[in-house]
C-alpha cells in the first residue's frame, strides 16, 4: 500500500470527521448491502466505523498503528468491535477468515494499493461464500491531481476497470454506480484549477451542510452517469475454491 506521511493521513482524517452528513449518506448506501459480520479495511480513525457498530461483529483494520489507537480511544468498551493493525496485502490477512465474515467493506482504500487485484483477491479469500465486498473508490482518472498524490492514490477508477477486476478475481459484479456528482466538479476545480494539495475544511463544511442532503436525495431517484466516486458491490460465488497465489 502506498503510504503518505502519517501526519498527513491523520490531518485528512480529522478534516473529514466533520463530514457527518456525507458519512451518513455513505452509511445508507453501504449498510444496506452488507451482512452482520463485517471486516472494515482501512478503518482510519473510525469515521465510518461508527456506522457499523450495530452489527454482530466488526473487525476494523488499518496499517497505521496511530489510526488504530485513535479508533480504540473513540469507541471503548464495544464487545462487537475488534481493531488490528494489518495491511490487506500482508500474508497474515488470510487469518481473519477465522471470524467467518459475510462482508468486507473497503471505502476509499483500494486506490492506495499498488496491486489492487491481489488485494481484492485477498478480500475474497476471507469472505464466506455468498458474501459481499463493498467498495467506494475515487472515480475518473481525469480528476487525478495533487490531493490524490498527497493521499497516496495510485489511480482513480471507472466501471470498466471494476468489471475487469471482478472478472480477474472470480467475483460477480452485483452493482457499480457513480455517486457525488457535485463533488466531481469540485474535485476537478481543486485538481486542475486551484492545484490544491489538501482538502479545504471550509469546502468540506459547506459541502456537507448544504449540498450532500440535496444531492443524496436526487441521486437516490436518478443514478448519475458520472461522479467523484464509484460505489461497487461484488459477490463471492458459492461452491467455488479461491486460490490466488
Amino acid at each position: 500500500m502506498q503510504r503518505p506521511s502519517v501526519s498527513y493521513v491523520l490531518a485528512d482524517q480529522d478534516r473529514m470527521t466533520a463530514a457527518k452528513a456525507y458519512f451518513a449518506w455513505q452509511s445508507r448506501l453501504v449498510t444496506r448491502e452488507i451482512g452482520r459480520r463485517v471486516i472494515e479495511i482501512g478503518c482510519g480513525v473510525g469515521n465510518f466505523t461508527s456506522m457499523l457498530l450495530d452489527r454482530d461483529l466488526v473487525i476494523a483494520l488499518d496499517l497505521e498503528p496511530n489510526c488504530v489507537e485513535r479508533l480504540k480511544e473513540r469507541y471503548p468498551d464495544r464487545p462487537n468491535l475488534r481493531a488490528f493493525c494489518c495491511d490487506v496485502g500482508d500474508p497474515d490477512f488470510a487469518a481473519f477468515g477465522r471470524y467467518s465474515p459475510d462482508s468486507c467493506v473497503c471505502l476509499n482504500v483500494l486506490e492506495h494499493v499498488k496491486d489492487d487485484r491481489h488485494a481484492l483477491a485477498a478480500m475474497a479469500g476471507v469472505v464466506s461464500p455468498g458474501g459481499v465486498i463493498v467498495l467506494i473508490v475515487p472515480a475518473f482518472q481525469a480528476l487525478y491531481g495533487p490531493i490524490d498524490r498527497n493521499l497516496g492514490h495510485y489511480r482513480r477508477y471507472d466501471r470498466a476497470m471494476v468489471r475487469r477486476l471482478a472478472a480477474a478475481t472470480g467475483l460477480r459484479l452485483r452493482k457499480a454506480h457513480y455517486m457525488n456528482t457535485v463533488g466531481f466538479f469540485g474535485w476537478w476545480v481543486n485538481a486542475r484549477v486551484l492545484r490544491r494539495a489538501a482538502q479545504s475544511e471550509g469546502q468540506i463544511r459547506i459541502f456537507d451542510k448544504y449540498i450532500v442532503p440535496l444531492m443524496a436525495r436526487a441521486e437516490s431517484i436518478v443514478k448519475p452517469f458520472f461522479g467523484q466516486s464509484l460505489l461497487v458491490v461484488l459477490e463471492k460465488p458459492t461452491g467455488r475454491e479461491y486460490d490466488w497465489a
